[in-house]
C-alpha cells in the first residue's frame, strides 16, 4: 500500500487495491459477525419468551421464532451492506443493475429506455429515458461504501474531492443528445442529467433523502431513479412525439 513504512513488515490484509483490502477485512470479519448474531439471537430469544408470556402463547415457539427474526434481520443487513459494494467491487455492473429498475418501473408509464447509447464520435452514455415527462440522460458510476457524497454550498463533492468535471461532462452529453434529436425530430426537448451512484453514502439530500441537486446534475442511488423521474418533469411530450424521439434515438445513435 502507498505511503507505507519501509521498515515496518506490511500487514497482508492491507495489500493491494481498496477493493481488495475490503474483501480481506470482511472475510476476516466472519467470526465477529456471527458471534454478534448468536448475541443478537439470545435477545430475540428473551424478547420471544416475554411476550409469549405477556399474551399467554407457546413459550418454545416464541422464543424460537423470535431468535430466528433477529438473526435474520442481523444477516440480512450485513448481506445488504456488503451488497451494495458490489459495483465498486466489480463483482456486478452499475448499468445492468440501473437498466433494470429504469424498464420494471417506467415501461408501463409509457417511458422509453434506450442503454449503452452515443453520438457519433462523441462520449457515450448509458442510459436515454423518453417519455411523457421529457427526457434524461443517466451515467452510472461506483465509489467505495465510505465515500461521502454531498452538496457543499452550491459545489457537488465526492468524497475528498470536487465533482465539477463529472458534473460538466454529463450535461454535455445531455446538451448535446438534446440538440441532436431536436434537430433530427423538430421537436424541442431538454435533456436532464442523472448521476446513478453504486456504493458510497449521499450524505446531503436537499428535496428526498438519497438524492443530491448539485452542479447542474442530480445525484441519486438507481432505486430512487423512477419515482425522480416521474415526480420531476421536464416538460411534456405527446405519444406521438415520445415514439418519433425515442425511433430516431434507437436510429442515429451508436450502440456503446
Amino acid at each position: 500500500m502507498a505511503g507505507g513504512s519501509i521498515y515496518v513488515s506490511q500487514d497482508e490484509k492491507y495489500s493491494g487495491t481498496d477493493q481488495i483490502v475490503y474483501e480481506n477485512l470482511w472475510a476476516q470479519g466472519r467470526e465477529a459477525r456471527l458471534k454478534r448474531r448468536g448475541v443478537i439471537a439470545v435477545i430475540g430469544l428473551i424478547i420471544g419468551v416475554v411476550l409469549a408470556i405477556r399474551f399467554s402463547l407457546n413459550s418454545f415457539v416464541m422464543a424460537v421464532l423470535g431468535a430466528i427474526v433477529a438473526a435474520g434481520a442481523d444477516f440480512y443487513l450485513a448481506w445488504r451492506a456488503h451488497e451494495s459494494t458490489a459495483v465498486w467491487r466489480g463483482k456486478r455492473r452499475g448499468d445492468v443493475i440501473t437498466g433494470r429498475i429504469l424498464r420494471r418501473t417506467l415501461r408501463r408509464r409509457g417511458y422509453h429506455v434506450l442503454d449503452g447509447r452515443s453520438i457519433p464520435g462523441k462520449a457515450s452514455v448509458d442510459h436515454l429515458v423518453i417519455g411523457p415527462g421529457g427526457m434524461w440522460v443517466i451515467d452510472n458510476e461506483a465509489w467505495a461504501p465510505d465515500t461521502d457524497i454531498a452538496r457543499y454550498g452550491s459545489r457537488l463533492f465526492l468524497g475528498e474531492r470536487t465533482g465539477t468535471k463529472v458534473a460538466q461532462e454529463l450535461i454535455q452529453v445531455a446538451n448535446e443528445l438534446a440538440e441532436l434529436l431536436g434537430r433530427e425530430t423538430g421537436i424541442t426537448v431538454e435533456a436532464k442529467p442523472l448521476l446513478a451512484v453504486h456504493g458510497g453514502k449521499i450524505t446531503a439530500g436537499e428535496h428526498v433523502r438519497g438524492v443530491v441537486v448539485a452542479e447542474g446534475i442530480t445525484v441519486l442511488y438507481p432505486r430512487r431513479i423512477p419515482r425522480w423521474i416521474l415526480s420531476h418533469p421536464t416538460g411534456e411530450l405527446t405519444d406521438e412525439q415520445v415514439d418519433l424521439l425515442s425511433r430516431t434515438a434507437a436510429r442515429i445513435l451508436r450502440r456503446a
